[in-house]
């Protein structure tokens, strides 16, 4: 009985219940002494939020029952272990069964130094297997040896030997922009010059890169991940089962940016699989994946969870290591098929806490044919609107701001508005920049009516669909009917798509399709993301400082036309509940359409995190609603991070607001968070050792248009925030500027 994990001996019922709200999940429990009876016993149990304390008696014989109210019938166990595996099943006369025990903080620093120590030795047996001299520096190669830590200059003719770097020596990396191949590699200390590599392609870069965070990792002496790896794939099966191989899907092989050879098997951390036009069953489909995944990586990777509608489905696996920092699973499912009432088309989603860094998929499959673009844009912002995913409290706020990282994926059937011969063409001598200016999803992006602030990575594969089944020889562009021809030219409807709070870590290191997979006109895509995490926070500790966020004069424009009176609604994971403002205490009408609200700093409460930890609280972030007082209506949220504003002096901060996806204005103001100069620690992470993002130069003839779709300003406000002059957008609209007129 003494060495059950669950069993805290005398502990005291206050702490009982801190470990208990730590653990979060409803059915969560451990045993204690009672502090009343001696010889008794408590069992403690989470639900809903609220621990339930139930009284352990032992009778004559020394069998212990659960006390229970009259009339609920009294089972007696031998010890206690048996009476936690009896209390295991629904329906025991408890409020929850017993699903999760609470360890002993001891044993859970042993699971877990035992859970790091097997994943390293697995990774490190993996990786000593994988050769790499991908780098030449001079007359030198470089190798990654992750088991030892180190980095290993071979000196070639006319050298005194090998010199070994040990993974704590190396500062920073850079990547350089001018050339995909190069890499600047600080060792020691920032004021030594930096060394030049020069590799022999992107791939082997990027190979580099990652085994180097992976060593840094390893070797780090940190109990929490601060960076995991994400996996997210869209396929539409065209209603055929699978082949029996799925590998090269996972595996990231094909056409597109894609991984070197040699961290190729490497396994990402989460695994989210989305399809389309799927025949097989959900538990059918999800153990195909699983399969796969476990015929790849050699790991039997943990399904969080699986969500249909009709044959839209969408799998989420974890490692099975990280298991136990997943929290807050939910899933959901909209339909936008014939008046939002046919499940044929719609979107599925799951969304999750890793730690303390919340993540959402969604995959879809959008409305068909190449003149429904803006029946496109509709599913979409219906899908952002009623998506139920999330925290319940954030309904203000549409999915694309509920999470620090949102994937979307699925057939999203967006076409290419060009010929199909002209596309074909284009295709043959891989031509895709000019292609570009015809996609209709990077229209709609660059119009504001889809997608707007999402990212996506440069597409350096051909058009997924619509192939000849049995090969990706040729595209099956016509489509023989009874009421004449249709043509479907090929197009890249298949897409993978992210949005992240501002000042998160996320780079998207891979993005591409399979060559291999035959059994539909889709070919299957993938995509992979570095993405930092965050820890789990810490309550504030009862008596301590605690740590303020205040906001001073900020500036509103909201589109509208109303003249009422607005607040500011305030939400964070770091409050204990939202706050608001008092109402503006200046508005004005100068532009025609457009109302400009002001609030002086005295408008503003002061916003008391629930902790105090002002590390913790750099990775915090805030959203704002900008609410009418006669309504309370939302006419724009926004995402303010507090990465920057953890200083002594408050931070100038800028950003548009959006509603149900569209854009409705702009909000400026000051901003800082400040606590007890005892809580400032600072933390180093993993994926600070490299900045910069990679770059691929391109040599094409690109049509006119292709500049403007990749990132040239549309609009007055953009070439003013460009050029550092944000203050002059209002003047410059009160004089009649118009941002369409400017630029045509």
């Amino acid at each position: 009985m003494t060495t059950a994990t669950w069993y805290h001996r005398d502990i005291t019922r206050v702490r009982a219940e801190e470990l208990l709200a730590r653990a979060g999940r409803d059915g969560s429990f451990l045993v204690r002494d009672s502090e009343s009876v001696p010889g008794a016993y408590a069992l403690c149990l989470l639900f809903q939020r609220h621990v339930h304390t139930y009284r352990i008696l032992p009778d004559a014989d020394g069998l212990l029952a659960v006390q229970a109210t009259q009339g609920v019938q009294v089972n007696c166990f031998r010890t206690l272990s048996d009476l936690v595996v009896g209390y295991q099943h629904p329906h025991k006369g408890l409020v929850a069964p017993l699903l999760y025990p609470v360890m002993r903080e001891s044993d859970v620093c042993f699971l877990c130094s035992l859970v790091i120590c097997k994943c390293l030795h697995l990774f490190m047996c993996m990786c000593l297997h994988v050769k790499i001299k991908v780098v030449r520096y001079g007359r030198q190669t470089v190798s990654v040896d992750i088991d030892a830590g180190v980095l290993l200059f071979d000196k070639k003719t006319g050298s005194f030997g090998v010199e070994t770097v040990t993974h704590d020596r190396i500062v920073q990396l850079v990547k350089i922009q001018r050339g995909p191949a190069k890499l600047k590699m600080v060792i020691d200390s920032h004021h030594n010059p930096p060394r030049e590599l020069v590799f022999e392609s992107l791939k082997k870069r990027e190979a580099f890169c990652r085994l180097l965070q992976l060593m840094k990792t390893a070797h780090c002496q940190q109990s929490e991940l601060d960076v995991i790896s994400v996996f997210v794939g869209t396929w539409n099966m065209g209603g055929t089962p699978p082949p029996g191989s799925l590998q090269s899907w996972v595996t990231c092989c094909g056409l597109g940016l894609t991984p070197d050879e040699s961290i190729a098997t490497l396994p990402h951390d989460i695994y989210a699989v989305g399809t389309q036009d799927n025949p097989q069953g959900e538990r059918e489909w999800a153990e195909h994946i699983r399969a796969t995944l476990r015929s790849a990586t050699n790991i039997d990777f943990k399904q969080v969870a699986v969500q249909s509608l009709w044959n839209i489905r969408l799998a989420v696996f974890v490692k099975p290591e990280h298991e136990g920092h997943i929290s807050q699973v939910n899933t959901a499912s909209v339909k936008t098929g014939l008046g939002n009432t046919l499940g044929n088309k719609g979107a599925v989603g799951v969304s999750l806490l890793f730690n303390g860094t919340s993540m959402g998929f969604v995959n879809c499959h959008l409305t068909s044919g190449s003149d429904k673009a803006l029946r496109r844009n509709h599913n979409f912002q219906d899908i952002l609107r009623l998506l139920s995913l999330g925290e319940k409290q954030l309904g203000t706020f549409d999915i694309s701001l509920r999470f620090n990282h949102l994937f979307w994926c699925g057939d999203l059937n967006y076409r290419l508005d060009l010929d199909a011969l002209d596309i074909l063409k284009h295709v043959s001598k891989r031509e895709f920049d000019e292609l570009m200016c015809a996609d209709q999803l990077i229209r709609e992006r660059h119009r504001r009516k889809a997608f707007f602030n999402f990212k996506e990575e440069k597409i350096l594969f051909p058009p997924t669909y619509r192939y000849e089944r049995g090969s990706r020889d040729c595209y099956l562009w016509q489509k023989y009917k009874s009421s004449g021809v249709q043509v479907n030219g090929p197009s890249w409807c298949d897409r993978v798509l992210w949005k992240s709070y501002p000042e998160s870590h996320i780079i998207c290191t891979s993005y591409g399709c399979t060559d291999d997979i035959f059994t539909s006109d889709h070919s299957p895509v993938f995509a992979t993301f570095e993405v930092g995490v965050i820890s789990q926070s810490s309550r504030t500790e009862l008596g301590s400082e605690r740590a303020s966020i205040e906001l001073e004069a900020t500036e509103v424009i909201v589109k509208t036309a109303s003249k009422a009176k607005f607040f500011i609604e305030f939400h964070s994971r770091c409050l204990e509940e939202p706050r608001r403002s008092a109402e503006n205490d200046s508005q004005c009408c100068e532009v025609p359409g457009f109302l400009k609200l002001g609030w002086s700093s005295k408008q503003f409460p002061k916003l008391h995190p629930v902790f105090s930890d002002l590390e913790h609280l750099r990775d915090q972030h805030l959203l704002l609603s900008v609410k009418s007082c006669d309504g309370f209506e939302s006419y724009g949220e926004c995402c303010v991070a507090l990465h920057s504003v953890t200083g002594k002096s408050s931070d100038l901060f800028e950003t548009c607001l959006t509603h149900r996806g569209e854009e409705m204005g702009s909000i400026r103001g000051r901003i800082r968070a400040y606590g007890p100069p005892d809580r400032r620690r600072i933390r180093e992470r993993v994926y600070g050792l490299a900045l910069g993002f990679s770059f691929v130069e391109y040599k094409s003839n690109v049509c006119p248009q292709v500049s403007v779709l990749h990132g040239a300003p549309e609009t007055v406000r953009e070439l003013l925030s460009t050029l550092g002059l944000q203050r002059y957008t209002l003047d410059l609209s009160r004089n009649g500027w118009d941002d369409l007129d400017y630029f045509r």
